[in-house]
């Protein structure tokens, strides 16, 4: 097996495997290779079979060397049909199927989001390269266990967790799955139901591992999908992971230096979490958003979690109406608007 680290085109892989005789694999190859063997649910099993089945349909070659890769086979044979034309069929039927499942679970996902959404709590999507450390911190922060490997891709599947914080309000954060540099156009596709999640979240935590020789690289790359996912504007707290795996405290101490509104943390050993609470306390503060409304009398509990989860300015009861004025988080400030009078 010879494994190059770039993308080769068919036509590429093809004379390349016939010049050597031996089977090459490219970096998205790869790359979906670790992909299908750490999909632990059916959606993401289904997710990883479509990213693998847009990247093999243009190196089907006619000899079954492609489609044998993902361990496919050949259905009823049509009129006047090629071995390669009944591939490609059964190909596209499957691609469709998998489309129109995937579609499902996109729907039951906005579904569930907006079930969130009627929490009175801020939502926050960890991201961050894979293997960053994404899971335990989830894990530290919310007291709760979501699975957890040191291997890259590890997760797949997002995860979502409700964590209270110092000043007694709540925030609902999501472990992610990890980003690599040049991520496959296909996982983007096939994972945009999974990667909605950063879309659809009030603020991102974006972990770094700091022990890394390439973390400006992996920081980038991160970077680089957020723009892609058009996720890249929304308030970010940058966390640097494994602090206590860095042996030169000289670098580290430089690297607190410049970049001061970063957190530095160890995930493992819980250690600098307090600040980070802090600074998500901050930032969830940094969301509210004023409301001047006229609300029902029926939409009391609306004013209650006011008191609860916001800033209440000033409160007037009227004879067929209440007057507020307040500080929210947005999505309880859009509930206000639609339930004024």
């Amino acid at each position: 097996m010879i494994l190059f680290d770039v993308e080769l085109n068919p036509v590429q892989q093809r004379n390349l495997e016939q010049i050597t005789q031996t089977r090459v694999i490219d970096r998205t190859q790869l790359i979906l290779d670790i992909f299908a063997q750490r999909a632990r649910s059916r959606e993401g099993a289904l997710q990883v079979e479509l990213a693998q089945l847009l990247y093999l349909t243009p190196r089907l070659s006619g000899k079954g060397v492609a489609l044998s890769r993902l361990g496919g086979g050949i259905g009823t044979r049509g009129p006047g049909e090629t071995k390669l034309e009944i591939d490609k069929r059964r190909i596209r039927e499957r691609v469709a199927h998998l489309r129109h499942e995937i579609e499902e679970m996109r729907r039951q996902r906005l579904h569930q989001r907006s079930a969130r959404r009627k929490l009175p709590f801020p939502s926050g999507a960890i991201v961050g390269y894979t293997n960053a450390g994404k899971s335990t911190l989830l894990n530290v922060l919310s007291g709760a266990q979501t699975y957890v490997d040191n291997r890259v891709f590890a997760t797949l599947d997002p995860t979502t967790r409700r964590v209270v914080l110092p000043d007694g309000w709540s925030v609902l954060l999501t472990d992610t799955v990890g980003f690599v540099e040049n991520l496959p156009p296909m996982l983007l596709e096939a994972f945009y139901a999974t990667l909605e999640e950063v879309r659809e979240a009030d603020f991102l935590i974006h972990v770094i591992d700091i022990s890394s020789p390439h973390w400006e690289l992996q920081r980038d790359a991160v970077e680089t999908t957020l723009v892609e996912l058009q996720a890249d504007q929304k308030p970010t707290i940058t966390v640097f992971n494994k602090a206590d795996c860095v042996r030169d405290t000289a670098l580290l101490r430089q690297l607190v230096a410049d970049t001061p509104n970063a957190v530095y943390i160890s995930a493992r050993f819980a250690q600098g979490i307090p600040h980070l609470m802090d600074r998500i306390v901050a930032t969830v503060q940094g969301m509210l958003v004023s409301v001047d409304v006229w609300l029902p009398y029926e939409a009391t509990a609306l004013l209650a979690e006011c008191y609860e989860y916001g800033r209440v300015l000033s409160v007037d009861y009227h004879e067929d109406a209440i007057h507020l004025r307040a500080q929210v988080i947005p999505s309880v400030a859009a509930r206000l608007r639609e339930s004024q009078k």
